[in-house]
């Protein structure tokens, strides 16, 4: 398009103008800058985005639920990125804290369908515990607690809007009967790490006593989220949801997975963090060779006076004393 003569002045005055220090066309119209989170994916409508419309080309992978996953530009180097969820600086060595030491219940939990584990079974270990969501209703807190339940892992959220409508009533139930407990997350790969984490701290207090928060990374088959993130992915989304969980609540978060998700991802991976292992088939040093735990889940089918229907059944790695001198490192 060409400019009539008696434009063009006008036209130069307008350009230098913006050139010298007045307001950007998008500080005008408002518009939000770019991203700068280091985070692979986020979910967005499949758009159609013509080529050149952006400063950067972007990945895009189509799940099966017709969305698009987009890999954001990352300020690190996959490689790079790998290399640090393997030499994750450990945690700094802390004086344990004066904890208060209850009593711990021996476990008398059943099971449905119970499993030989060998030599080294779940009733070896003095500290049980359960996991619990929306699906065990209404729970009866203190004869769950003198069942055997001598700390609890309450679901309080998934993704980035939804949180388990018994997580409020859990937890306060939990506490009043003594339970040691904490919060964990589920973590949906179509969303964003940084987004999911901020809504984990929405939803879940930072309270004393406290154990640490978990972040829960499965390949979940009935999700409507049907991408699967490569390697390299997944660890930096972890990296950033337990970063900001630990600046958040001052405790380095605990990894709860499952054996197919740990055979893809996270063999090597974040050597400082706690584990939370599901196993219950075999015991942990069997599917998870040379991995340290601090839980071990070893049943999806638990029976329990105080619950109705089957509950996770889980241990801690260690006796009494142990359990008491890492509550005395590990809680808020």
């Amino acid at each position: 398009m060409r400019f009539p003569a008696f434009l063009r002045p006008v036209f130069l005055t307008l350009v230098l103008t913006g050139c010298t220090g007045g307001p950007s066309i998008d500080a005008a119209l408002d518009i939000d800058p770019p991203s700068r989170e280091v985070t692979s994916s986020i979910i967005r409508p499949d758009v159609g985005l013509p080529h050149g419309a952006g400063a950067e080309s972007e990945t895009n992978h189509v799940s099966e639920a017709g969305m698009t996953a987009i890999a954001e530009p990352d300020r690190v180097s996959t490689p790079a990125l790998e290399q640090v969820a393997m030499i994750t600086p450990p945690k700094p060595t802390l004086r344990p804290k004066s904890v208060a030491r209850g009593e711990v219940y021996r476990s008398q939990f059943g099971d449905a369908h119970p499993i030989n584990f060998g030599k080294i079974t779940p009733k070896h270990h003095a500290v049980h515990g359960v996991d619990v969501s929306r699906w065990q209703g209404d729970i009866d807190w203190v004869t769950l607690r003198k069942r055997g339940a001598n700390f609890a892992y309450i679901k309080a959220t998934d993704g980035v809007d939804h949180i388990d409508p018994m997580f409020k009533k859990n937890w306060n139930g939990a506490a009043k009967a003594g339970i040691r407990r904490g919060a964990y997350h589920f973590f949906f790969w179509c969303r964003r790490a940084s987004d999911q984490a901020e809504w984990f701290i929405r939803n879940v207090p930072k309270v004393k006593g406290a154990l640490p928060p978990v972040l829960d990374v499965e390949w979940n088959h009935q999700s409507s989220c049907k991408w699967k993130p490569s390697r390299a992915e997944v660890i930096e989304k972890m990296q950033v949801f337990m970063d900001r969980l630990e600046r958040h609540y001052g405790q380095r978060p605990v990894i709860y997975t499952a054996p197919d998700f740990y055979e893809d991802n996270l063999k090597g991976a974040f050597p400082n963090h706690p584990f939370w292992l599901r196993a219950v088939a075999e015991h942990p040093s069997k599917v998870y060779p040379g991995r340290d735990w601090v839980f071990w889940q070893y049943s999806g089918s638990g029976l329990s006076q105080g619950v109705n229907g089957r509950i996770d059944l889980n241990v801690f790695h260690g006796d009494e004393s142990a359990w008491w001198r890492w509550l005395g490192k590990a809680a808020g």
